[in-house]
């Protein structure tokens, strides 16, 4: 078994693909839970799961024998994201994992693709925010990289923003990406200025995650399915967690 990394950024891996190539047939294969093992024996520091209401990917069920598994790792953090307005409550109460991260994403969106709206979404959040903290769960609202918002992210009572990285990844792709790494940064320290931690997710990949945490400050997480589980259909599992955080850590300057 691989011992956690010490790495300032935490690996958190999306299962969602898994469930996805699974559901397109009725033999239960690949499993979800296997390679959510394999990852954290590997030294994912933790596992995300994004359950729609639909279950195109991840079933309640996923999340049942998932949440058993996670108590056999309890130093590794469990993330249930979704809409708190269609099933992620219900989930939060039954589960209480680690973390929450609240998506505005609709019932029938191919996937996720803005934050959330604030200060107008504020009142409606507050009340499923202040819900979730009496449970004992982290709340992290999806953003865009708005400096302006995150006062109000704090005056939800939120303890971490999840920067919504697309916009970066596909600057990247393209080259173009200074002035839009300049956005997340100055996102980032607007955060660390009124006291939230910082998590980062959306089409980061082994590519681009490097120049990301080497210029956005005091990223705590990232959260990565569609790329990780990419890469993991010809590397395998443990080779692609280590090559993530080997990319982590060549992003933070430190060696493995």
């Amino acid at each position: 078994m691989s011992k956690q990394s010490a790495l300032p950024t935490a690996l958190s891996v999306n299962v969602n693909k898994v469930a996805l190539l699974r559901n397109s047939r009725h033999l239960a294969i690949p499993s979800v839970v296997r390679a959510a093992t394999a990852c954290l024996e590997a030294g994912a520091q933790g596992i995300t799961v994004h359950p729609r209401p639909d279950e195109r990917h991840i079933r309640a069920g996923d999340v049942d024998e998932l949440a058993e598994l996670m108590r056999a790792w309890p130093e590794r953090e469990f993330n249930i994201e979704g809409n708190p307005f269609h099933n992620l409550m219900e989930l939060a109460e039954k589960y209480r994992p680690h973390q929450c991260t609240l998506v505005p994403d609709g019932e029938d969106q191919f996937t996720s693709d803005h934050g959330w709206n604030l200060p107008q979404d504020s009142e409606r959040l507050m009340p499923i925010v202040r819900q979730l903290r009496e449970w004992g769960i982290r709340v992290s609202l999806f953003m865009d990289p708005t400096p302006e918002a995150m006062s109000h992210v704090r005056d939800l009572g939120a303890e971490r923003i999840e920067l919504y990285t697309e916009t970066y990844a596909h600057a990247h792709a393209r080259g173009h990406d200074a002035e839009v790494l300049a956005r997340f940064g100055d996102a980032a320290l607007a955060a660390l200025d009124v006291g939230l931690g910082i998590n980062a997710g959306h089409d980061l990949n082994r590519d681009n995650l490097p120049l990301f945490l080497q210029t956005v400050p005091g990223v705590l997480e990232v959260s990565i399915g569609h790329a990780f589980i990419a890469d993991a259909l010809e590397l395998g599992y443990a080779a692609t967690t280590q090559s993530y955080l080997d990319a982590i850590a060549q992003g933070h300057g430190v060696k493995r």
